[in-house]
């Protein structure tokens, strides 16, 4: 599959992603009882103001010895750092959110460190605004904290010493001056009202307390999940541009490809079929006047019929064929096999029981018909292999061969149309081509989003190229 993409990074293993990724989403997690809701809540605002009484002191502590040194060179490596730490602390409050709500955290994307000189990775850790509002967290967190711990602690100790309270009644020592709470409500300094309103304070205290403790929690955790996750507006906006730049893609890919095959009719059938039509009324002519002289005539207008045939069905090879509607994508892929100058081995017994999204279907088919194509044309393998499974919610298409490896997926080599056309689909292309081989390109065509989706129906000869 040698016109297939080749390694472009310093790996090994090309991956081309065929659309922008979607937001990274923490799992939800399952169901809790009323009990383990309570401890988890209580757990998590009782240890909320440690955490942030740590974060502060560090955060603080760091960016002033950065501001204090910017003069010298210190005082950005300082800041740096501390950016980086407050970085960790954001990444322990997401999680603590996501557990202790039990639903999704829209995680943010931090600019990409990878890539880059010494200078320009500076650069965007300074330039990067969510780096800036987790460190502004950082330093604000404590505030909240403060507010929630005292009410959490409070309603913990009235709830276990009123519930607790007629055990140890007898062991509290009494002067005559003592004025019990009981008696400041009118009931009398006796033992019986004693026990009663403190015991009823306390139960009172331990019914509430599960409610409290999550409003609590859902404060505290509100305040981190504004300023640390993602808003959903935001993450609909990418999905929508995701969107918009995937049926860009599809409409570029179908444009250029019904261009191609128009220019292809042009300059081949239609030609030899002018041609065609000439030679026969010049045959018609000559069996008038001379019927020994039209024979090669005629000879050469079958030849011409011949040659028209030929290359429109290695036209109709771009076109999806009638038995990918009529029978399945598992026969069309058995034509496919059966063309290809290369032994094929074809595994699709995932997707022989029922029929998959129309869209899918072509999808795949113009997958492995690339793939074949560049298979026979420049890989110089000796077999290839072809694998369609069904994962859930997506079709993966795996295609490899033995030949000699070392493409790549750039614009104007091989695959740069079937690049858009996986992308129309929400796929993904992966694409493993090292020098000396083997090669192998795995697709993923999820089905969900085939409903909306067309897809081309034609692969340019530029595509196989």
């Amino acid at each position: 599959m040698n016109g297939m993409p080749a390694a472009t990074t310093p790996e090994s293993s090309n991956r081309t992603p065929s659309h922008p990724q979607p937001p990274s989403y923490a799992p939800d997690v399952p169901p809790r009882s009323l009990f383990a809701r309570l401890i988890a809540d209580s757990a998590y605002v009782l240890t909320a103001w440690m955490i942030a009484l740590v974060g502060f002191v560090v955060l603080i502590t760091m960016v002033s010895v950065g501001v204090g040194t910017l003069v010298t060179v210190v005082g950005f490596p300082i800041l740096a750092l501390a950016l980086f730490a407050a970085q960790g602390f954001a990444v322990l409050e997401r999680t603590r959110i996501r557990v202790v709500t039990g639903t999704e955290v829209l995680v943010p994307a931090y600019k990409s460190l990878r890539e880059g000189s010494l200078p320009s990775r500076v650069i965007r850790v300074f330039s990067d605004g969510r780096r800036w509002l987790d460190l502004l967290y950082g330093l604000l967190a404590l505030v909240p904290s403060l507010i929630v711990f005292p009410i959490a602690l409070a309603w913990w100790m009235v709830a276990v010493v009123g519930v607790a309270y007629p055990l140890y009644d007898w062991a509290i020592p009494r002067g005559p001056g003592d004025t019990g709470l009981s008696e400041l409500i009118g009931l009398g300094d006796s033992t019986l009202a004693r026990i009663g309103v403190n015991f009823a304070l306390g139960i009172g205290a331990a019914v509430t307390l599960p409610a409290v403790m999550r409003a609590l929690s859902l404060l505290l955790s509100g305040f981190g999940r504004g300023m640390l996750t993602r808003q959903r507006a935001e993450v609909l906006a990418e999905r929508v541009s995701a969107l918009t730049e995937s049926r860009a893609a599809a409409a570029s890919a179908e444009a250029i490809a019904l261009r191609k095959l128009e220019r292809d009719l042009h300059d081949g059938p239609q030609q030899r079929l002018i041609r065609l039509a000439m030679d026969l009324g010049a045959a018609q002519r000559r069996l008038r006047t001379d019927p020994d002289a039209a024979g090669p005539l005629i000879s050469g207008a079958i030849e011409q019929t011949r040659e028209t045939l030929e290359e429109l069905r290695a036209l109709s090879r771009g076109i999806a064929p009638p038995v990918l509607a009529d029978r399945g994508l598992a026969a069309a892929l058995a034509a496919l096999a059966a063309r290809c100058p290369v032994p094929v081995s074809l595994e699709t017994e995932q997707v022989e029981a029922h029929r998959l999204p129309a869209a899918v279907e072509n999808g795949a088919y113009f997958v492995v018909a690339e793939a074949l194509t560049n298979v026979a044309k420049h890989s110089g393998a000796t077999a290839a292999t072809v694998r369609l499974v069904r994962d859930d919610d997506v079709v993966r298409v795996l295609v490899t061969d033995n030949g000699r490896g070392g493409a790549h997926p750039a614009k104007g080599h091989g695959l740069a149309g079937l690049i858009d056309r996986v992308r129309a689909l929400d796929g993904e292309l992966v694409v493993d081509s090292p020098l000396g081989g083997p090669t192998v390109m795995v697709a993923e065509l999820p089905e969900s989003s085939a409903s909306g989706t067309s897809i081309g129906t034609e692969v340019t000869e530029g595509d196989r190229a």
